[in-house]
């Protein structure tokens, strides 16, 4: 199927920040787009205003007649009542990744991957190619803060995606340009081991075609494995990190993520002065340590952090914005089975903090069978540092807040759920 086949679409999971990106698109080709999810909210709202029709319950009566293609998440159960009604249909039903490749594998593709940094690395990517004329085509999985927009309509050869690891889902992306930021043992509830990723990461790599090339950090170990042998160009990014860049986001790991950008842009012929402009200009995107507010003098941060080495690395860059405050962090962690696998790296980093708050685990996809918790989690924690708490609302985690903050503090609320956003959402109203 190609888009040009396609007049009706419907999203079962619109909400999500990819799908919401790919409905976009499907507006701007002037495709008439439905779609629903569990909820409404801030962007099922923005979906509508933009012309999406919205159902906020998930039933059958959702899939009507005219309906040529439904695009579903990741996520979503197979015996969902949608999928099934789609199916008996006979409507043509594929997955998020499928749909953005059905689009973006026929402009000239630069699909940006890694265990962490790929969303502000797109973003960042699709800011200097504003700003060198390129007219980019662009979906990223956050809102850019200065479109507050997850995708961009261009008109150039060039589409910019973020393409996630998760169930191999980026396997159905063709790139012409592929940025590999780094790689972890991630989505531990899909990939049994380190190898099992770096496999999957090489086969993206050889998708890769001989005139195309990939953008590495070629002193990280576990991408070695990945990118050796291969025909096409490899590209070490991190001849292109400078560490004197100003950027306006914080921390090491952004000056990696400028570094890569800056390799894909100098060889694909942008100047430096475009490149330089840009970056000192990034605004960030939506939960990625983005700036709320603040709550009695204390600043309020949002992060959409959920690994280990993320947590880390958004803490160090917080303490080198703020040395002389006190950080405190709010954390959700995301599915049971992430919790249970990285347990101790879990505690190791939290512990780190002058102040931690642990909210109940998010398991949007799956079932406890490991019997880990938030308490068990907030136990462990102790053992290195005293000052944590497990709380189970987002309510009375604000009142406790609120009890003692000053400008001497900085919260950071963390974790993938939707719990930590609506703390610092309650925090900057106070």
């Amino acid at each position: 199927m190609k888009l040009s086949d396609i007049k009706k679409v419907h999203f079962i999971g619109v909400g999500g920040i990819g799908m919401s990106g790919l409905a976009r698109l499907f507006l701007h080709e002037g495709k008439e787009v439905s779609g629903s999810d569990r909820a409404p909210s801030d962007i099922t709202r923005a979906l509508e205003n933009e012309g999406v029709r919205f159902f906020e319950t998930q039933v059958k009566e959702n899939i009507e007649e005219g309906v040529d293609l439904v695009i579903y998440t990741e996520a979503l159960p197979k015996d969902h009542e949608e999928l099934l009604e789609a199916k008996a249909k006979g409507i043509p039903t594929i997955n998020y990744f499928d749909a953005l490749g059905m689009v973006a594998n026929e402009y000239y593709l630069i699909a940006v991957a890694g265990s962490h940094g790929k969303t502000t690395t797109t973003a960042m990517l699709i800011d200097v190619f504003e700003e060198a004329g390129l007219d980019p085509s662009a979906i990223v999985g956050s809102l850019r803060s200065k479109t507050k927009s997850n995708y961009r309509a261009g008109k150039s050869k060039y589409f910019i995606v973020e393409a996630c690891e998760y169930r191999r889902d980026f396997l159905s992306l063709e790139p012409d340009v592929l940025v590999i930021t780094n790689i972890e043992h991630e989505h531990v509830d899909y990939y049994e081991d380190l190898k099992a990723v770096q496999k999957a990461f090489r086969e993206l790599a050889l998708k890769v075609p001989d005139d195309g090339f990939i953008i590495a950090n070629l002193t990280d170990p576990n991408v070695l494995p990945v990118i050796e042998g291969l025909s096409s160009t490899v590209i070490d990014y991190r001849k292109y990190v400078d560490p004197l860049r100003k950027l306006t986001m914080p921390g090491l790991h952004n000056q990696m993520n400028a570094g890569a950008v800056t390799a894909v842009a100098t060889h694909l012929g942008v100047g430096p002065l475009n490149i330089e402009e840009a970056l000192g200009k990034f605004g960030g995107t939506w939960r990625r340590f983005e700036y709320k507010g603040e709550c009695d003098g204390a600043k309020v941060y949002d992060d959409y952090g959920h690994h280990p080495t993320e947590i880390k690395a958004t803490m160090q860059g917080a303490r080198e914005l703020y040395p002389d405050r006190e950080i405190t962090i709010v954390f959700q962690s995301h599915t049971f089975t992430r919790t249970h696998e990285l347990f101790a790296h879990f505690v190791e980093v939290l512990a780190l903090a002058d102040y931690v708050i642990v909210l109940p685990i998010y398991f949007a996809r799956e079932e406890n069978v490991s019997g880990v918790s938030h308490t068990k989690l907030v136990d462990a924690i102790r053992e290195k540092n005293k000052n944590v708490l497990a709380i189970d609302t987002v309510e009375e985690v604000v009142t406790e807040l609120k009890k003692s903050l000053s400008s001497k503090d900085v919260v950071i609320t963390m974790g993938a759920g939707d719990m930590t956003s609506k703390v610092a959402e309650g925090l900057i109203s106070c």
